[in-house]
């Protein structure tokens, strides 16, 4: 299987985090990046350089307005009359409607900015932005006729809405590599695995019959997201049915992940897409720090296995997943299951 990176993926680099009520370190760091890197290499994956893409890609999934707040944020943050803090993070939201734009950087922090897990640093868009590269890049890869590729993307992704960051995540590069892949198959399947849902990858597709969504989560109830991933929620007009969540109890294990996944894929084998995006969150493993899962390292493998039997041309985008020792054989678990 080929792989995509790009090193301006470990520019990013966020100082603070708050965790109930406690500013902590950020859990979604650069070195997540260097290990997977190791369990790339350990799977016997070849190595490729991301390209550069044009925004008119990620615009089809996101807002205008969005990126150019991405992409000047920390500028205007830091103005000479600006504010104190070195990350870009709200302080303020709206939380009623009518609610107008505003022009005020703090105003459109909160606009754009869901939680206190997506600061932006002076390297936030470099990053990013290479993330997203990274994930066109391997859909690139299949369109060209590849039958899968893996995009080490870093930051994630899939938490992100068309207009709002949130989770760690920025850009939705699932969601913007899905999009691209439409290019050629008229319809294509999404699969999140991550121990957390996807909801921005819900929010984009939600009234969309051509890709369908189907997430695998810790239950909402009492896990991140909490007010999305609920399987009452399908779709809407023209994407009603062509959203399926998945929960299952927080601390799964091997059997019940599998026992989701084997009802995830006959979803998608009903669906009959032209091609597969696995959103692929190593953050359900027993020891991942997020605490939201039990899967063991070979419990990847054998989802990886299952998958691989769907026999669809398939992008595997890296979501979740913290710092462990297991991180990397995590990884490298699930691309030898897949049978790369």
């Amino acid at each position: 299987m080929k792989a995509v990176f790009h090193h301006n993926q470990l520019a990013h680099f966020p100082t603070r985090y708050l965790q109930r009520g406690h500013i902590v370190d950020f859990p979604e760091q650069p070195e997540r990046a260097k290990r997977l890197l190791k369990g790339v290499r350990a799977a016997g994956c070849s190595m490729h350089a991301a390209r550069a893409h044009g925004d008119a890609h990620i615009l089809s999934v996101h807002t205008g307005r969005y990126l150019k707040f991405l992409a000047n944020a920390y500028r205007r943050w830091n103005r000479p009359k600006g504010k104190a803090f070195e990350e870009v993070m709200a302080s303020i939201r709206p939380v009623e409607k009518p609610a107008r734009y505003p022009s005020d950087i703090l105003g459109q922090a909160g606009w754009h900015q869901q939680d206190f897990s997506c600061p932006i640093t002076e390297q936030t868009w470099t990053s990013i932005r290479a993330s997203a590269d990274t994930a066109l890049s391997a859909a690139e890869l299949l369109i060209e006729g590849e039958n899968s590729a893996y995009a080490l993307c870093r930051p994630p992704g899939h938490h992100a809405y068309a207009d709002r960051a949130g989770g760690f995540c920025y850009l939705n590069n699932t969601a913007i590599a899905a999009q691209f892949m439409r290019k050629k198959w008229d319809r294509v399947a999404i699969l999140d695995i991550d121990v957390h849902h996807g909801n921005g990858t819900q929010g984009i597709f939600y009234d969309r019959a051509d890709v369908l969504t189907v997430s695998i989560h810790a239950d909402p109830r009492k896990y991140y997201p909490f007010y999305y991933g609920y399987e009452s929620q399908r779709g809407k007009g023209p994407g009603t049915g062509y959203n399926i969540n998945i929960p299952v109890p927080v601390k799964s294990d091997d059997e019940v992940w599998m026992g989701a996944l084997e009802l995830a894929l006959s979803e998608i084998s009903d669906a009959a897409p032209g091609a597969l995006v696995v959103a692929l969150g190593l953050d359900a493993h027993e020891a991942d720090p997020l605490n939201g899962g039990a899967v063991t390292t070979p419990g990847f493998a054998r989802m990886a296995s299952a998958i691989a039997k769907l026999s669809l041309p398939t992008l595997i985008v890296q979501e979740g997943g913290y710092l462990t020792d297991d991180l990397e054989n995590n990884l490298a678990s699930f691309l030898k299951g897949f049978g790369g």
